[in-house]
């Protein structure tokens, strides 16, 4: 945990500046509660689902949040004239137009509703959803990288740091606790395992361990896209334009990415986003995040499975 703390201590003391973490919490907190207060995603945004108007709306909620907070940063630290570059502006339109495609993409639903897949629909829809990612964030960054970004390093982040991964698994040791509580909780059985089953099992006629592993699996590709684009491309991609500058807009616009989530969980975003991003930053690697990302997730999963096999009251 050292290189932890010696990691968010030295980017805190190099990049921290009151005025600028204040404007940009202020920022923040405005758009967080113009969301909930008018359900701008959920009802808004969402009401042009299947609409070329809901792929837009994303990108302009993305772009305005991202590139204020970018600004924000330049002008606090005297470096205004990066927006300028031609390069900063390429890299980050091209990073808000995946973003927005990513959250708006639904031709998934068009191969759940082939005939094939029709007995099945329920676990189909939410495996090839979570698999979408591949067209929407994967094959973009992956052009983007061979054709414009021609970078010799990693793969926005695809570099093994055995040190990191440790660190991230004393995080992860330590959230075990907390989920274990959570997964007494009726709000959190509400909601966990994501994984219902839906008759897919017995429809297939193989065992529920089978199509529970495959929903899994699935379910964890997304994290990884999800650490791909945020912390890879935002952050360390980024950071050859911006340096410390790349980590609070990414913070900024992963907030809106869970706009549709309940509230606590938005914010929360914008503390893990941090800290996620600091790490990102100075490690230039992502596999630590995606293995945090993962743990968590699949310990919530499992925490929800073990409680629905203890015996009723």
């Amino acid at each position: 945990m050292r290189k932890l703390v010696t990691y968010l201590t030295d980017f805190i003391r190099a990049d921290f500046n009151s005025s600028l973490y204040g404007v940009t919490f202020l920022y923040l907190a405005g758009w967080i509660t113009l969301n909930y207060t008018l359900d701008l995603e959920d009802s808004i945004i969402d009401s042009y689902r299947g609409s070329w108007i809901r792929l837009v709306l994303f990108f302009l909620l993305d772009a305005t949040v991202y590139f204020s907070v970018a600004a924000f940063w330049l002008f606090s630290h005297g470096k205004q004239s990066i927006l300028k570059s031609s390069r900063f502006w390429l890299f980050g339109v091209f990073g808000m137009i995946v973003m927005a495609w990513w959250q708006d993409f639904s031709g998934y639903q068009r191969l759940t509703a082939l005939p094939a897949f029709v007995p099945v629909y329920s676990f189909a829809h939410y495996c090839f959803s979570n698999l979408s990612s591949v067209l929407t964030v994967w094959v973009p960054l992956g052009i983007f990288y061979r054709w414009i970004d021609r970078q010799s390093s990693y793969f926005y982040g695809f570099r093994s740091d055995g040190a990191s991964l440790k660190m991230y698994g004393l995080m992860l040791l330590g959230m075990i606790p907390l989920i274990g509580w959570a997964s007494f909780q009726p709000s959190f059985l509400e909601t966990y395992p994501i994984y219902k089953g839906w008759g897919a099992a017995e429809t297939l006629k193989v065992p529920k361990w089978v199509t529970a592993l495959i929903f899994e699996g699935c379910y964890g590709f997304d994290f990884i896209s999800t650490e791909l684009l945020i912390r890879g491309f935002l952050v360390i991609g980024m950071a050859r334009i911006l340096g410390r500058g790349a980590v609070l807009p990414m913070v900024a616009v992963y907030a809106c990415i869970h706009f549709g989530k309940p509230l606590g969980e938005t914010i929360g975003s914008v503390l893990g986003g941090y800290i996620l991003g600091v790490l990102a930053y100075e490690s230039r690697t992502i596999w630590g995040g995606i293995a945090l990302h993962l743990g968590v997730a699949w310990l919530m999963e499992l925490g929800a499975f073990l409680q629905n096999l203890r015996p009723e009251p």
